[in-house]
């Protein structure tokens, strides 16, 4: 029996790519660059700092200045969280109608503690989720399956009555390794990737489909 739900943050629990994409766009700004569009920076957010790079410059990780060029892109995104940022369209009620039912609720994401944390609080979320495990709070990152565990140990909750819910392969593989349901979600950062050959228990269109399977 689920217990408890927990979400993957960006691209399933809130659309960050908005903010993600003005940090890149400033950027480009200072360097007296035209603007990207979202429509190519949104599909890479998943991949965080290192997608958005190469979507706004067409650098790879192995660049000469992608390290500088990261920090300054993180700096500008602390600075800029919350500007555009929103929960996906019915997630809202879906929290809601978690909390009606006394079900658990949480995030685990890769987004660094330094992130995470205060963006649930400026979405007016972070005293309602029983946990936020971010990239950083265990030395392991999804597919990694410890943060996963290190959530579930959180809210006292065995991982077997958890159901975690993602936009990204490596969601699944990890919720699968913890021993937790899986749902993939088709509306978040799919960046052309078949959510079908994932191998989830189930996938939703929209966050209140999820209420179908707490069972």
């Amino acid at each position: 029996m689920i217990q408890a739900v927990l979400f993957d943050l960006d691209g399933t629990f809130a659309d960050t790519a908005p903010d993600l994409g003005y940090a890149v766009n400033l950027m480009r700004k200072a360097r007296n660059l035209p603007p990207v569009p979202e429509e190519k920076t949104r599909p890479v957010t998943s991949s965080g700092a290192r997608g958005l790079l190469g979507a706004g410059f067409g650098i790879t990780p192995d660049h000469a200045d992608y390290l500088a060029m990261r920090d300054e892109f993180l700096n500008l995104y602390e600075a800029n969280l919350c500007r555009d940022t929103r929960l996906f369209d019915g997630m809202a009620e879906l929290i809601n109608s978690l909390e009606a039912r006394q079900l658990t609720w949480g995030i685990v994401t890769n987004k660094a503690e330094r992130f995470a944390l205060p963006l649930m609080k400026l979405l007016g979320y972070g005293t309602r989720s029983a946990c936020v495990i971010g990239g950083d709070t265990t030395g392991k990152m999804k597919p990694h399956p410890e943060p996963l565990y290190a959530a579930a140990k959180a809210i006292q909750i065995a991982p077997e009555h958890c159901l975690y819910v993602g936009d990204d392969e490596r969601d699944i593989q990890a919720g699968r390794a913890a021993g937790m349901k899986t749902i993939a979600v088709r509306y978040g950062y799919l960046n052309g990737s078949d959510p079908a050959a994932w191998g989830a228990d189930a996938i939703v269109d929209k966050p209140l489909n999820i209420m179908n399977y707490l069972v």
